[in-house]
């Protein structure tokens, strides 16, 4: 049976654009693909007759052999290519649809404009860890930090190349950055071997860097950290990274707030807390007591008579600085009243005559053993 015309296949004019072949390909491909026309029995030869016409209408050379003898071209080894046949092996077919799966998806995939050629790597992200005292959340500082990483190679300007000279594209894949391997129907491509990926060889490495366009070094910084951070705070400093390969951007380094436990305060986000002893007398009677404040100072407190363990007062705009402004937070003062010890003996004979005397003055111990007496009564009768 005789072949069909490759431009009757295709459904263009002889005198067709590049671009319309490939538009009117697309167009062929997406119709007659097997996938979607499982009740057309012809579906699937119709649809590699379609790509072994565009093989050899997207190639200018073929093109012109075709229009000049036709399919005689490309038989009795007139040099069509894939065996004397342009469409009779699968390599070529499925090189003309990997060449329109190139078009419709290179965008996303980063295949256009050089098939996911990486010439210049950012570099990578750096994390710091940094430790603060509970002063130096609440006041803030500015601080200087010895980070380990990489810097461009002063060398080569970051090039790699000795002398700062550019890196030329890379034989093996012209500058891609993969090759392509077929397997079978498909083609598959993989980063290739000889240049990682980038696209691009160093053909006299700087030897300084090796090659890489950075190196290895500690680095000072000084980093400012805000009043009001706290455990888990990340602060960001954009391009304080590691340097990128070859000249191409850094990275950015991330630091890592932790505050350290205080001997006195304990922190609920904004708010402070701090357990105050005070002694039975003054919970009894009452008084005043001098209590430390975050900033070094001392506020005044007032404890009331009768007041019992574990009563809190508020110190309003004495806790912590909201990180991002809105003010300050509370202190919450707790009372814990101490029960004395290592009493004389004429402590110990003051206080039980203070006991004796004291039956109206403990209403909850009152009210508690009055119930505990209820109780076993009922649980006699």
């Amino acid at each position: 049976m005789a072949k069909r015309c490759y431009y009757e296949v295709l459904g263009v004019a002889r005198a067709a654009s590049a671009d319309e072949i490939k538009k009117a390909y697309r167009g062929r491909a997406k119709a007659l693909h097997p996938d979607s026309n499982k009740d057309n029995p012809d579906a699937e030869k119709q649809f590699k007759e379609a790509g072994e016409a565009y093989d050899v209408l997207k190639d200018a050379e073929k093109k012109a052999a075709y229009d000049r003898f036709g399919h005689a071209a490309f038989e009795g080894g007139m040099g069509g290519g894939g065996g004397g046949r342009p469409g009779g092996g699968q390599g070529d077919f499925s090189s003309a649809f990997s060449d329109v799966f190139d078009d419709l998806f290179g965008d996303f995939m980063g295949a256009r404009g050089g098939g996911g050629r990486q010439r210049a790597a950012r570099g990578s992200d750096l994390r710091y860890n940094m430790r603060v005292t509970l002063e130096e959340a609440y006041l803030g500082l500015q601080k200087t930090i010895n980070v380990p990483t990489s810097i461009q190679c002063t060398s080569c300007d970051g090039s790699g190349a000795e002398g700062g000279a550019e890196p030329t594209t890379c034989p093996t894949c012209s500058g891609m950055g993969k090759v392509r391997a077929q397997q079978g129907f498909f083609t598959v491509e993989r980063t290739c071997p000889t240049c990682s990926g980038m696209g691009q060889i160093v053909q006299n490495p700087c030897k300084s860097c090796g090659g890489q366009g950075r190196v290895e070094k500690d680095r000072a910084l000084s980093v400012n950290i805000p009043a009001g951070v706290e455990t888990g705070t990340r602060i960001r400093l954009s391009g304080e990274g590691e340097a990128g390969m070859r000249g191409g951007p850094p990275g950015d380094l991330y630091i890592f707030i932790e505050v350290t436990k205080h001997s006195l305060f304990e922190r609920e986000e904004s708010n402070l807390f701090c357990n105050v002893p005070v002694s039975m007398i003054t919970a009894a009677i009452g008084g005043d007591i001098e209590v430390p404040t975050i900033d070094g100072g001392r506020s005044k407190v007032k404890i009331p008579a009768g007041s019992q363990a574990g009563r809190q007062m508020r110190l309003r705009g004495k806790g912590m600085p909201a990180l991002r402004g809105g003010g300050a937070g509370d202190m919450f003062i707790e009372l814990a009243v101490e029960t004395p010890v290592n009493l004389t003996s004429r402590q110990k004979e003051l206080l039980r005559e203070f006991e004796a005397l004291s039956e109206d003055n403990n209403p909850e111990s009152k009210t508690f053993f009055r119930s505990v007496k209820s109780f076993w009564d009922s649980m006699k009768g």
